[in-house]
């Protein structure tokens, strides 16, 4: 594996983009300049958690649909959460079919 910029091999800091969802992503984001790998994987952190993040806030507003929708965010969140520092730790550019084509053009 490549070294980055921040010292980290690529997978190790693709994986800490998302650990603490968009937070580290813009930190990663804004720190790596040059791995275009670590590029991606930041920007689709915070492209996915940022949304759903937002999804949360507003639908937080509706009474009980609301605490059933944030639910399943929640959940999905948590899954996408894992798979993506999965997929980033073994190396894998693992595009997600809209947050993965925004982040591949603009890393």
């Amino acid at each position: 594996m490549a070294k980055t910029s921040t010292g980290l091999t690529e997978n190790i800091a693709g994986l800490l983009c998302y650990v603490l969802g968009w937070i580290s992503g813009l930190i990663f984001f804004l720190i790596e300049k040059e791995n275009k790998f670590v590029r991606f994987h930041a920007l689709q952190s915070i492209i996915v958690f940022g949304v759903l993040t937002v999804a949360c806030i507003v639908f937080g507003w509706i009474p009980f649909i609301g605490l059933v929708v944030n639910s399943l965010i929640g959940v999905l969140a948590l899954i996408l959460w894992i798979v993506l520092m999965i997929k980033a730790y073994q190396g894998e550019k693992y595009k997600l079919p809209w947050a993965g084509n925004l982040a591949e053009k603009y890393a």
